[in-house]
């Protein structure tokens, strides 16, 4: 089964991901822009394609990105929880 979300097969046609070729192209805070803009257009338009939940899912894939990019070390549920409690 293709993941659409995760792995989508029209961002992986060589051996680096379109993903790494932006963010190699713009500095951080241009990407983190990026990642914000590609967030907002998933959530915002996630009614009006018939793939809901399949756009609520990329704009997930988005913010953990944009997450993942901010953290000084990897993300957890422990450190989610921790987060919380601040």
């Amino acid at each position: 089964m293709v993941d659409k979300v995760n792995n989508p097969p029209h961002y992986n046609f060589s051996s680096i991901e379109t993903i790494d070729v932006i963010k190699n192209s713009m500095d951080d805070t241009m990407f983190h822009g990026y990642l914000v803009g590609n967030v907002l257009k998933y959530v915002i338009r996630h009614k009006y394609k018939g793939e809901e939940l399949n756009d609520l899912k990329k704009a997930r894939w988005y913010l953990t990105r944009l997450i993942d990019e901010k953290s000084p070390g990897p993300i957890n549920v422990d450190n989610i929880a921790a987060m919380k409690g601040k």
